[in-house]
C-alpha cells in the first residue's frame, strides 16, 4: 500500500457520502476501484467502500465505473474473434434459494445445441459450490492460460475464464475475493469483466430491484442483447439468480435500437410443471453436487434439475436467435440432452480445456463412473 494522508482522507469521506445514500458518478466509482485494485488503501478502507456500496445500492454508473476499473487495471484482454453471437451466462449469487449450479448446466447444453458461451465464474463466495469449484471437480482445468481457455471456446463452443485466476485477473481481484464472504458490487461489476467481449448476455441477479439497471450497465459496456433474470418462490417471497421452476420469473430483455421490455414468465408458458424448492436446493457438497451435475446432463436422474437446467438453456437458444421463442428452446435442450449430445459436448469441453497432465480427465472418468456413466463417455 502506498496511500498519502490526502487520499486516506478522500476515500473515507466518499465511503461516508455512500452512508449517507448519496450517489457516486461513474468516473467516481472508477476512481474508487481503480484504489482498491492498486491496494492503494488499507484492506478496512477497502471493506468499508465494498459494504457502503453495496447496502446503498449501487447505480449502473456505479457499477459501469466499477467495470471500467477492473476492465482497464486488472483484466487480460483477448484480441481473437471468438465468434458472434458470443454469449456469457451467469448469475450475480447473493440470492436467498440456493440451487444446484444451473447456469453452468444451462451452458453446457445450450453449447450442444450450437450456442457459442464464453464462460466467466468465480469459486463460491456467497453458496458452496461455485462455477470454479464445479468445473474443477467434473475435471476442467479451471487454472489455465488464457490462449487455452481461447482455444477451447473456438474449437467445441465454451470454455471458463477463471474470474479468481491471476492468469485472467492479473493484479488484484482474486486477492479481493479471496478475502471476502459477502456479496458486493463486485458480483455484478467483476463478473461482467471478461477477457473477451460478449455481445448476448443471461444474466441472473439477486434482486427484482436491479434487474433493469444491470440490463443498462450490459447495454453501455456493449451487449447487443441481453435478459436478466430474476426467478421467484411459489409465494414470491424468495429469490434465485435464475429462471425459477418453482415459481414465476421476471424478465428484464432488450435489443438492438433501444429495444426494452419487462415481463413476467412462469414455468408453464415454456411447456414445464412446476416443482418444489427441495428438488433443485444446492446439497452443499461439492462432490455430490458434480455427480448430480453429470446425471443431469446426461438425463439418468433429477428430472426437476433437468427442468431447471432446459429452461435457461432454452432462454440462451432464444437470445441467439437459434429458436424464436424460449418454449422451442425448451424442447430442445431436452432433446439435447436425451440424445447425448450435451453429455458428448461436456467430454469435449474436458479434452479442450484440460491441464497438461491430463489430471482433469482422470477426475472427469473417476466421476463418471460413480454417477454410474462411465460407459456413456468418451475422453480418448
Amino acid at each position: 500500500m502506498n496511500c498519502t494522508p490526502e487520499e486516506l482522507k478522500q476515500f473515507g469521506w466518499t465511503i461516508q457520502r455512500l452512508i449517507e445514500k448519496q450517489d457516486l458518478s461513474a468516473e467516481e466509482s472508477d476512481h474508487m476501484f481503480r484504489q482498491i485494485l492498486l491496494n492503494r488503501q488499507p484492506d478496512l478502507q477497502q471493506g468499508a467502500f465494498l459494504a457502503a456500496l453495496t447496502a446503498k445500492g449501487e447505480t449502473p454508473q456505479e457499477i459501469a465505473g466499477a467495470w471500467r476499473a477492473i476492465m482497464e487495471t486488472d483484466t487480460a484482454r483477448v484480441s481473437e474473434n471468438l465468434g458472434v453471437p458470443l454469449v456469457e451466462n451467469s448469475g450475480t449469487g447473493m440470492d436467498q434459494l440456493k440451487t444446484f449450479n444451473v447456469s453452468t448446466a444451462a451452458a453446457v447444453v445450450a453449447a450442444a445445441g450450437g450456442a457459442c458461451l464464453a464462460r466467466h465464474g468465480a469459486r463460491a463466495l456467497t453458496s458452496t459450490c461455485g462455477t470454479v469449484d464445479l468445473l474443477d471437480a467434473v475435471g476442467i482445468d479451471v487454472n489455465c492460460e488464457v490462449k487455452t481457455t481461447v482455444e477451447s471456446i473456438q474449437k467445441i463452443g465454451i470454455g471458463l475464464f477463471n474470474g479468481m485466476s491471476a492468469k485472467v485477473h492479473p493484479n488484484s481481484l482474486a486477492r479481493i475475493l479471496g478475502q471476502i464472504r459477502f456479496g458486493s458490487t463486485l458480483n455484478i461489476a467483476a463478473s461482467l469483466a471478461s477477457p473477451c467481449r460478449p455481445t448476448h448476455g443471461l444474466r441472473g441477479v439477486y434482486s427484482r430491484d436491479i434487474l433493469a439497471a444491470v440490463a443498462d450497465v450490459m447495454r453501455e459496456i456493449g451487449y447487443q442483447r441481453g435478459m436478466v433474470v430474476h426467478g421467484f418462490d411459489a409465494r414470491k417471497e424468495k429469490g434465485m439468480d435464475e429462471f425459477s421452476t418453482i415459481g414465476e420469473s421476471l424478465v428484464h430483455e432488450f435489443g438492438a435500437d433501444g429495444y426494452q421490455t419487462t415481463y413476467t414468465l412462469a414455468p408453464e408458458d415454456v411447456g414445464l410443471k412446476r416443482t418444489r424448492y427441495e428438488t433443485i436446493a444446492a446439497f452443499g457438497n461439492v462432490q455430490k453436487e458434480s455427480v448430480r451435475f453429470l446425471q443431469v446432463i446426461a438425463g439418468t436422474g433429477y428430472p426437476e434439475c433437468r427442468d431447471l437446467t432446459c429452461f435457461n438453456s432454452g432462454a440462451i437458444l432464444y437470445l441467439i436467435g437459434k429458436v424464436q421463442d424460449i418454449r422451442t428452446g425448451v424442447a430442445m435442450s431436452r432433446e439435447a440432452i436425451e440424445s447425448g449430445r450435451a453429455l458428448a459436448k461436456l467430454s469435449e469441453w474436458v479434452l479442450a480445456q484440460a491441464d497438461s497432465e491430463k489430471h482433469g480427465v482422470k477426475r472427469y472418468r473417476e466421476l463418471a463412473s460413480v454417477a454410474g456413466l462411465s460407459a456413456q463417455i468418451d475422453v480418448d
